[in-house]
Parts: C-alpha cells; structure tokens; sequence
C-alpha cells in the first residue's frame, strides 16, 4: 500500500511529538509517498517554529537528519494540475500538491491537518485520520 505523508505527519515523528507512535504504526509496511516540495516544506515549518522559539537550530538539524533516513518517494506534480485544484478547492498551492499527489497515486493521504482533510474529501481522496 502506497500512502501520501504530508509535512505535519513528517514534523511530528521528527520532532517526536505526541502522535509519533501512531503515524508510524499506521505506516508500517507502507510505501511512503510526496510531493518533491515536501523538504521546502519541512524547512518552512521549522523557520516559523524558529521564529516561535520552539525548536533551537541543533534540534532542527538532527530533526532532518532523521528525515533524511525515513524512506520516502518524492515525486513531481504538474503544476497545471495542482493550480487548477488550489482553485477549485479555494487551497494554497502546498495542499494541493499533497491531494494532487494522493489523487495521481491512487492512494489515502495522511496528515494531521484537518483543513487539508476536509480539502481532500472534496476532491475525493481519501485522508486517513490520526486516532491517537
């Protein structure tokens, strides 16, 4: 089974927060899955967090040090594609290439992010939820 991990999975089992343990139970076994923008992605999230003084530089650089080992798939989007879907769905272009990834794959998307969950189900893909 291929599932699409989105950036707030990813932050959490490298940042070890709380869900952790239950992302990585439910994709055991998994092929994982994104967008190629998943790095920038993850590297915006840790300037915000930065920025919020909740993570220091050292924890962020061994946090991507163990992203770096988890195996996931990037792949590209056609932009035409997740721009069209960012307008249909009223999405910033990020999310769209997480349910444009899905949708392409034939597979569930897995995220944290109950905006893009709702999003996903709009345009009938699949979004896993994360029951602790």
């Amino acid at each position: 089974m291929t599932i699409v991990v989105d950036t707030t999975v990813v932050i959490a089992v490298i940042t070890n927060e709380p869900h952790k343990p239950r992302l990585i139970q439910m994709t055991q076994g998994a092929d994982l899955r994104a967008p190629r923008s998943l790095h920038w992605e993850v590297g915006n999230a840790f300037s915000a967090m930065f920025r919020q003084r909740r993570i220091s530089l050292d924890d962020a650089l061994r946090a991507i040090d163990v992203m770096n080992h988890i195996a996931i798939d990037l792949v590209d989007i056609p932009l035409d594609g997740a721009v069209r879907l960012a307008n249909d769905l009223g999405i910033y272009a990020y999310d769209a290439y997480m349910i444009h990834c899905a949708k392409m794959n034939g597979c569930p998307l897995l995220t944290l992010d109950q905006g893009l969950r709702n999003a996903a189900a709009r345009a009938q893909v699949q979004a896993l939820e994360v029951v602790p």
